[in-house]
């Protein structure tokens, strides 16, 4: 009886944590996406792949910019890269497209902002670029000729992923007039609507896996585990480490996009090191369901050689953002990302009152969505598009039970 107290009681504490979370977020996951589906409504994504011919740093800089304006789903970003790559993109330009779009984009800096301090979002803007720019030159350096054509094989035999649907949906506002014209028009709010409800349908999983395993780690796991995992001991060890360690923990966390943040405030105030939490972020490309979808997509041999190239840029940015803010004395101090209970966090402050608000605007996005016909978008997020539908649907039960 003791023991199924004791049981109870621990559940409810990692609920509370998990709740408690959630609240202190959601207006800003709210305004991420609202930001995102403006973008993204506006920006057209046809002929991106004609952007992209080479690995150029004008064409990476290009893919860096067309990411940040894209989604912000793994899946959705991994499936739209790999698209990109069947219609002619270069293949690295192709990568650089799919880190910016899940690890610069608006919705992930205000989370982390809010969750970890300001430092973690420049930390992440300022890692991001350094990313792409070490797979660039890892790419230039190991990725054959002969990869590429096996990739661009593979690629044919159009294998599903996950958020196949999703990612070559294209719902932008075509036409004439400003920006703040499109945007106020009947069509630019339903672009809006349509792109912010399919952006929550696409990662809200992940974010809520994100959170409950977040609530459970912040009130089961002690914090000498951490201490001792981490090797908060030995000062300058812990900041080789961190970057090491983050994605490992990553990859076997299976959480990805936005809903890795909450994971990584708790191993912030658990004291992994600063590039540690950037390196761990980044690692959302390398969880094991992406890699095997990048098996399904590339084949075997490009699938480790991803794995490999991504990971030590991960790492390498982590180190050097570590390092470097570190000098600068842009580190917090403290550790005191918002893990909080839901006791604390419902009370009566500003949080509560934009989350207020926020709640609201979601309410009229929803409503909008299922009034213009987007309940069947919502059923087609998973299904391939035009030509890939017919020449994938062989294998679209075999390889969809393995894509979550």
């Amino acid at each position: 009886m003791i023991l199924a107290v004791d049981v109870l009681h621990e559940v409810r504490q990692a609920l509370s944590f998990t709740v408690g979370m959630t609240w202190e977020i959601l207006w800003a996951l709210v305004l991420g996406f609202l930001l995102s589906a403006i973008v993204q409504a506006l920006v057209s994504k046809q002929r991106i792949e004609r952007l992209l011919p080479d690995d150029s740093p004008r064409s990476l800089g290009k893919a860096t910019v067309l990411g940040i304006a894209s989604s912000s789903c793994s899946y959705a970003s991994v499936a739209l890269a790999r698209t990109l790559f069947r219609k002619g993109a270069d293949f690295t330009s192709a990568m650089a497209f799919e880190l910016a779009s899940t690890n610069l984009v608006l919705e992930l800096g205000i989370v982390m902002a809010l969750v970890l301090g300001w430092q973690f979002t420049l930390g992440e803007y300022v890692g991001g670029p350094l990313m792409i720019v070490f797979l660039a030159v890892l790419f230039r350096l190991f990725l054959t000729r002969r990869l590429v054509d096996e990739a661009r094989r593979e690629v044919e035999h159009g294998r599903l992923g996950s958020m196949e649907g999703h990612a070559e949906m294209d719902m932008s506002v075509h036409g004439g007039g400003s920006f703040w014209q499109r945007l106020r028009s009947p069509q630019g709010f339903t672009a809006t609507s349509h792109v912010y409800v399919m952006e929550w349908a696409a990662i809200l999983r992940d974010i809520v896996i994100g959170l409950f395993a977040a609530g459970a780690l912040a009130a089961w796991v002690p914090d000498s585990f951490w201490q001792s995992l981490f090797l908060t001991d030995h000062p300058t060890w812990s900041h080789i480490w961190g970057p090491i360690i983050g994605p490992l923990v990553a990859v076997l966390s299976f959480v990805c996009s936005i809903g890795n943040v909450p994971l990584a405030a708790v191993l912030w105030n658990g004291g992994i090191s600063f590039g540690g939490v950037i390196a761990f972020v980044f690692a959302d490309l390398i969880i094991l369901p992406i890699l095997d979808i990048y098996r399904r997509y590339y084949g075997l041999r490009m699938a480790a050689f991803l794995f490999v190239t991504f990971g030590v840029s991960m790492v390498a940015a982590g180190l050097v953002v570590g390092f470097a803010f570190d000098a600068l004395g842009l580190v917090p101090a403290g550790r005191h990302a918002r893990v909080e209970t839901a006791s604390a966090a419902f009370t009566l402050s500003v949080t509560t009152f934009l989350n207020i608000v926020a709640l609201a605007v979601s309410a009229l996005l929803v409503w909008r969505f299922f009034a213009t016909g987007g309940g069947a978008m919502l059923r087609m997020m998973d299904e391939p598009l035009g030509e890939e539908r017919d020449h994938s649907h062989h294998e679209h039960h075999h390889g969809h039970a393995h894509a979550h």
